[in-house]
């Protein structure tokens, strides 16, 4: 790439010797996620991969893509830049589990004003540590210098990845009966979902967001809310392994309302015991500083629970000893009753 430059694109604001810089720097970290199936290295035209189907009978791929959203907005503010990709990754990754889906591969997208290669760098960085959190190799990506488009300290992130399933794995939520558990895997934070409504509430654009808030711990709002999403793939596939899974729900925009309804079928209800969720005091906060209802709240953000599970009442307890060897503080927040209403918060 020595002999590629273009002085007429570079005095157009794009330098795409800066782009060949930002691969450099960015290798040893798109290495760390390498697993057998990777068959190319960077530079070429397309990631390849090549599937292992060992004990998979009937293959489905599944594929899920997403941003981070304005959450980026809080990066720029803080300069900091290393942990977004995370988000990216996590987005995608907890999607797919929800059927049970392994990840394989992922891919990004970085769209920016400026190449400034040191800063892609930092974005892969955290892009390839969500890929080493969820098993999943990066094979690929596109930088994008777009000047007029984006400020030049700006840019957008998002992600696509893939899985496999085999068909007679796929969750099947027509299994789920009345009297089934709902089961809480703890969120990091407010994860990726809702920072229009965060950045009005504390004005972040105009606050102070590096100073420490008592009511988060010390934290500072800036610290508290890059806090990366959490991701569950490994925890889930363990569970998968030895529990009968009814349904998965990953709660992102749109609370409790929106997304748990997604795993129940018609003529079903998930009841939630609001006494029994774990909200986080940065939702405390949120409510409290932009006056805003509880209902409102569950509609919006995950209150501290990222994922809910449904197992049957007979194995809540293996679920729950699983979920806890892998590391998670899973509960149980509630049952599946019969009802029209999909879910209530009681």
């Amino acid at each position: 790439m020595k002999n590629s430059r273009s002085e007429s694109y570079a005095a157009a604001g794009v330098d795409i010797t800066a782009g060949y810089r930002a691969v450099e720097l960015m290798k040893a970290h798109i290495a760390k996620t390498a697993t057998p199936g990777v068959c190319s290295d960077l530079g070429g035209f397309g990631g390849l991969f090549e599937l292992d189907l060992t004990g998979i009978k009937k293959p489905v791929l599944v594929s899920g893509t997403d941003g981070v959203g304005t959450k980026l907005k809080l990066a720029f503010l803080a300069d900091r830049h290393d942990t977004v990709g995370i988000d990216c990754v996590a987005m995608c990754v907890n999607d797919i589990i929800c059927c049970g889906a392994k990840p394989l591969f992922f891919l990004d997208y970085i769209a920016c004003g400026k190449n400034i290669p040191e800063r892609i760098a930092d974005i892969v960085k955290g892009v390839a540590e969500g890929c080493v959190q969820s098993g999943a190799a990066l094979i690929g990506g596109e930088t994008a210098e777009m000047p007029g488009f984006y400020p030049e300290d700006e840019y957008d992130l998002a992600g696509y990845c893939t899985g496999v399933v085999d068909k007679d794995k796929i969750i099947d939520v027509s299994k789920m009966k009345e009297g089934d558990v709902i089961i809480a895997l703890p969120s990091s934070g407010v994860h990726s979902n809702g920072f229009s409504l965060v950045r009005k509430v504390f004005d972040v654009e105009n606050s102070d967001i590096k100073s420490p808030v008592s009511e988060l711990g010390g934290k500072s709002v800036g610290e508290t809310l890059l806090t990366p999403t959490k991701i569950y793939v490994k925890p889930v596939l363990s569970l998968l392994e030895k529990v009968n899974v009814k349904g998965i729900s990953h709660i992102t925009g749109g609370g409790f309302y929106e997304n748990i309804p997604r795993s129940i079928p018609e003529g079903l209800c998930a009841k939630i015991d609001r006494s029994a969720v774990r909200i986080l005091p940065v939702f405390e906060l949120i409510a409290k500083r932009g006056n805003i209802s509880e209902r409102d709240m569950f509609n919006t953000f995950n209150m501290g629970v990222g994922m809910s599970i449904v197992v049957s009442r007979e194995d809540a307890d293996m679920a729950l000893s699983v979920l806890h060897e892998s590391g998670e503080d899973a509960y149980i927040i509630g049952e599946i009753i019969k009802s029209d209403d999909r879910i209530v918060i009681c």
